[in-house]
């Protein structure tokens, strides 16, 4: 497999830290909550089959700093028909103690390249809740623009969950900066 590599972060594998920092609270506030042990471990099966049929996956990303398992970065295929038209995500999930160091946005900016670039994407769009203040702020510094038209009741959710509205966010690659 391809290694991305920015200044400060490249990938890694690690399935017990992927664990602690799925069970972090102040990781899942936006989600519907923690995985299982198993739930991670089909999670990397699923993205490394992602990886070997569509050539983007989403990455374990490493700080190189302290060797530690930041979290993921990248893409992933994402399919929630009927209510919005299959893409290619961007996304991220680090754990807290790497928040506000802009590793989300660096590793999201080379994940992007890669999309484009090597992968031929002509758009890649995020998703996340109105309330995700955070990821908003790294999908507008990847010069993604939002769509109200195109926001969602998630179809995997019940429609009175409290994290059922989604917004979608969009950048086509006549748009890299």
């Amino acid at each position: 497999m391809n290694i991305i590599e920015t200044d400060r972060l490249r990938r890694e594998s690690d399935a017990e830290a992927f664990y602690r920092i799925n069970s972090d609270e102040k990781v899942i506030e936006f989600l519907p909550g923690p995985l299982t042990m198993q739930q991670v471990t089909d999670f990397m099966a699923v993205m490394n089959q992602q990886w070997q049929e569509r050539h983007y996956t989403l990455w374990a990303a490493e700080e190189k700093a302290s060797g530690k398992l930041a979290g993921f970065i990248g893409l992933s295929w994402l399919d929630l028909s009927p209510v919005a038209k299959p893409a290619v995500e961007i996304g991220w999930r680090l754990g807290s103690e790497f928040w506000g160091r802009g590793l989300a946005t660096e590793g999201a900016m080379a994940a992007k390249e890669w999309g484009f670039q090597e992968c031929g994407l002509d758009e890649i769009v995020a998703i996340t809740v109105p309330a995700n203040l955070r990821s908003q702020r790294v999908m507008t510094k990847l010069g993604m623009q939002r769509n109200p038209d195109a926001d969602f009741a998630h179809p995997r959710l019940p429609a009175d969950h409290r994290l059922s509205q989604h917004i979608l966010f969009a950048v086509q690659k006549s748009c890299i900066r």
